[in-house]
This record gives C-alpha cells, structure tokens and sequence, in this order.
C-alpha cells in the first residue's frame, strides 16, 4: 500500500489519517511513499474497527453511540 491510498482511505487528508490510527499529523506526514507493513496493519485495523460491527471485532461501541 502507498502513503496517497492510505490517506485516502482513512479519509482523505493528513490529519483524518492521523486521527483514525491515532498518531500524530507529523508522524502521517512523515510516512514513506510506500507503507512498511506495520503501518500497513495500523490503517487496515482502523479501517476494520470503522466498517465491521462491533461484535465482529470483539470491541465495544463508543459510549457517544450507545
């Protein structure tokens, strides 16, 4: 995976990516073009924990939805 698919697929800006797998603007900011597979892992988690029921993925849903 490359830096632009990731960005776009956590939302589509720096800091929506950031936010989604909690890090920082400059640690996105900071990836390399192209995704070593531990960041790889961090936005298809997210991209899990965003899309896939909650029972699916074993975590609970966040009180603000409850």
């Amino acid at each position: 995976m490359n830096k632009a698919q990731a960005i776009d697929l956590l939302g589509g800006t720096v800091a929506a990516a950031a936010e989604a797998i909690g890090v920082t603007y400059q640690a996105v900011y900071k990836w390399p073009d192209v995704l070593p597979a531990a960041i790889e892992d961090r936005v298809l988690a997210a991209l899990a924990r965003k899309h896939l029921p909650p029972e699916l993925i074993g975590s609970q849903p966040d009180k603000a939805e409850a």
